[in-house]
């Protein structure tokens, strides 16, 4: 059960961010950097690191442009999957679970997270500053979480996972509302 919480909250934090857990994964892993990271773990640590920090910081930066801020949105949308599923599969080294199958679910809960972001982004214009330090913030905890207290790192992702339902049910409802006054 506890590798199943910490499978969520890496999986959460894939879906709010892309290359900072990554980068976290990595630097908290020690001397052996992305060693336990499928792919990553193939391929050179310098270009890991230069690569991770330099998008961490377009991701920090660009959010002050509209264009830059779209741009950003849907580069997450498109990666959101495959980082959602290597930080699984990264956090899930002594479960009995197939890898491919914590990889599928561990992605799609990163790019249901996304899709919210994405829905919000449309939804109010663009997302205010202290809602993006915030999503940063929560990138970090849930990492950290999912490492060392996989508890309430799943509980903060499930947390996570009922205000995207919310949000999806509310824009559901809304729309409906919309439907009926133009009829």
């Amino acid at each position: 059960m506890l590798e199943l919480l910490a499978i969520l909250s890496a999986a959460a934090a894939g879906g709010l961010r892309l290359a900072l857990p990554l980068l976290l994964i990595g630097l908290l892993q020690g001397p052996q950097l992305w060693s336990a990271v499928p792919l990553l773990g193939q391929l050179s640590p310098y270009w890991v690191v230069g690569v991770l920090t330099g998008w961490a910081f377009l991701e920090l930066f660009l959010r002050g442009h509209p264009w830059g801020y779209r741009l950003i949105i849907l580069v997450q949308l498109c990666f959101s999957p495959f980082v959602g599923a290597l930080l699984g599969m990264t956090v899930a080294t002594a479960t009995a679970t197939p890898q491919w199958l914590v990889g599928t679910l561990s992605g799609l809960f990163a790019l249901v997270v996304q899709l919210v972001q994405v829905g919000w982004f449309y939804r109010l214009g663009k997302l205010p500053r202290w809602l993006v330090v915030a999503q940063d913030i929560l990138c970090i905890l849930l990492i950290l979480f999912a490492l060392k207290a996989p508890t309430q790192g799943g509980l903060i992702a499930l947390l996570l996972l009922w205000l995207v339902v919310r949000s999806a049910k509310d824009w559901r409802q809304q729309q409906q509302r919309t439907q009926k006054q133009l009829r």
